[in-house]
């Protein structure tokens, strides 16, 4: 039995213990995140409120390893928004070293995109309570038979 040789740099040793194993996702090789890149989690903070294309281009280029220009292929081979999230939450899973399958994700974008509904359709505290508030007109006047206990007696 011989030893195995240890790899002679921490880039060497991180590339043989990740793997690269890629995935093809609408007809581009990507790149099977193994982790979390730490420019991703600061980029993704300080985009978290952009609409822009090009900022979502790059956060996609991170998580996966791939080129700017991912995003735009994916559009141009007819990748839905569905889609998008279903590949998204694929790659944070593996990212955060919670491998899901593809149908797994897709379970997983269509529970949180139920409970978003869910959420909206939901009437909140204040507004359960202004539904069933009153009308601010005085009460109808209630006879003190209508609302009067019954009287106990005592017996001594």
């Amino acid at each position: 039995m011989t030893a195995r040789k240890a790899p002679d740099s921490f880039d060497a040793y991180w590339a043989e213990v990740s793997g690269s194993r890629t995935e093809t996702i609408r007809g581009v090789t990507v790149r099977v995140p193994v982790d979390v890149p730490m420019v991703l989690e600061q980029r993704m903070s300080d985009l978290q409120d952009s609409e822009r294309e090009e900022d979502i281009a790059e956060l996609v280029a991170l998580l996966f390893d791939v080129g700017p220009d991912t995003l735009s292929a994916w559009k141009t081979n007819g990748m839905g928004l569905t889609e998008f999230q279903v590949a998204l939450a694929w790659g944070l899973a593996h990212a955060s070293g919670s491998p899901v399958t593809f149908a797994e994700a897709h379970d997983m974008v269509r529970k949180a995109e139920a409970e978003g509904k869910a959420q909206a359709t939901a009437p909140n505290r204040a507004a359960r309570r202004a539904s069933s508030a009153s009308t601010g007109g005085r009460s109808k006047a209630t006879s003190g038979r209508a609302t009067a206990s019954a009287r106990k007696t005592s017996r001594g």
